[in-house]
């Protein structure tokens, strides 16, 4: 499958669970990357934290579900959710359409900053997911 170029920003970090942050001071914004929602298929529903809830970095933040499969996603790092993005409740399938805009999926104050560095930069994500990262 031939990606499109700009389907990993050069802005954002990425885990290997294939979610991305985009770190604007201490607010992290969260979503699943342009290979994981390919793999996933059509999103029917999405289920995210609450308002406040913490997270730890690696832990499960909430489910993504599929017409192919349930998926867990996964906090790419420490902090407090801010809030959740209200309007995949009735639109689920902008994280397929859109999954570095409006398909994010919550708001974060990071805790935890130096995370960052142990997330791949957007060439080392590509290279992870061409050498086969699952």
């Amino acid at each position: 499958m031939t990606e499109p170029k700009a389907s990993y920003p050069a802005d954002l970090r990425y885990s290997k669970e294939h979610e991305w942050v985009r770190l604007e001071g201490t607010v992290g914004t969260v979503g699943i990357t342009f290979y994981a929602q390919s793999e996933l298929g059509d999103v029917v529903f999405v289920d995210l934290p609450q308002k406040g809830r913490a997270l730890v970095a690696a832990e499960e933040l909430g489910t993504i579900e599929s017409v192919k499969a349930v998926s867990e996603i996964y906090a790419p790092m420490s902090g407090e959710v801010l809030e959740a993005n209200e309007s995949l409740r009735d639109q689920p399938e902008k994280v397929n359409a859109d999954p570095y805009g409006e398909g994010w999926l919550i708001k974060m104050k990071v805790t935890e900053p130096s995370e960052l560095e142990g997330l791949l930069t957007a060439e080392g994500y590509k290279k992870y997911v061409e050498e086969g990262g699952h």
